[in-house]
């Protein structure tokens, strides 16, 4: 299975993909996600990636007052959920500088629409759709997503098997180029959260979905992960980035800097050529060493003819 995009191919015999999650990291300022555009290049990713909603179609301040306590990073926040996520978002006045900034550099820009608006907005600007966890159960949005004919990346982050299978079969039944993302949707940086990754579930997917490119949308900072994921056939990878974890804003605490994600980057560049080939046989630079370890038979005197 591969998709192809662009000048890229994604698949189990390609390298690794690399999506630089920005998010909300751009702090409400267009020349500051350009920067950090440049410096996800720089760093080796592969796509720059965003988010376009509109804050009171997606979360209630009424809700979360409402539930005794804020839940999980929500929790640090000094300012409303609204108003938090108002920020977050970028207006749609931006896609074009981000789009022409990211070709500019080599980067694909990516942008997560959360309403059908955004969804059919977005049409003309990205060149592969990809759906946050909170969509799994919208059905309806991932079929317009997937009618969009495009590649489609979908996380699964606190969702069944029974609501991922739903959606997986409803994207097959419109668009084949699926890569299906593991996901966990905690967002505190918790050391605990490793316990929670679950990246086995890939092996699950696999199974499940032989069609289907894996991936991995991770909220941690270690290599381990990521290199455990590409082990187990994940092709994509999401994590998020910023070029500080001091500023202030939701994103900047778990994100990766320029210096962690070219680490990763280049660590799953050598598991790529470590991982190899899945036959054996005796490699090139072992063929001298064989013939010095291997047992043989010496004669201990001489033989007749």
């Amino acid at each position: 299975m591969e998709i192809k995009f662009g000048n890229r191919t994604i698949g189990l015999n390609h390298p690794t993909y690399f999506i630089a999650d920005i998010a909300a990291n751009h702090d409400g300022d267009l020349e500051r996600a350009k920067l950090l555009i440049r410096l996800a290049k720089e760093a080796g990713a592969d796509a720059a990636k965003f988010q376009n909603f509109d804050a009171p179609k997606i979360v209630s301040d009424y809700g979360f007052t409402h539930m005794n306590a804020q839940v999980s990073h929500q929790a640090t926040w000094k300012k409303s959920v609204t108003e938090v996520y108002r920020a977050a978002s970028i207006p749609f006045e931006w896609s074009l500088t981000l789009t022409e900034e990211c070709q500019e550099v080599g980067i694909d820009y990516f942008s997560s629409p959360y309403d059908f608006t955004a969804i059919d907005f977005l049409d003309q600007y990205v060149p592969v759709y990809k759906a946050g966890s909170g969509e799994i159960d919208w059905i309806e949005a991932l079929e317009r997503m997937a009618g969009k004919g495009k590649p489609f990346f979908v996380a699964t982050g606190a969702s069944t098997i029974g609501e991922v299978q739903k959606a997986v079969h409803a994207i097959l039944k419109i668009n084949r180029q699926l890569v299906l993302m593991q996901c966990n949707t905690n967002y505190t940086a918790s050391p605990d959260n490793y316990d929670h990754l679950h990246i086995n579930v890939l092996k699950t997917y696999a199974t499940l979905f032989p069609d289907v490119i894996l991936g991995l949308s991770d909220h941690t900072h270690a290599l381990a992960p990521v290199l455990g994921a590409v082990t187990l056939g994940a092709r994509v990878i999401e994590r998020h980035f910023t070029d500080s974890h001091d500023r202030e804003g939701p994103d900047h605490k778990f994100a990766m800097n320029p210096e962690t994600w070219a680490k990763m980057v280049e660590e799953t560049r050598l598991l790529e050529r470590a991982l190899g080939s899945s036959d054996k046989f005796v490699a090139e630079n072992e063929k001298d060493t064989s013939v010095v370890q291997r047992r043989c038979l010496r004669a201990a005197r001489d033989l007749k003819a």
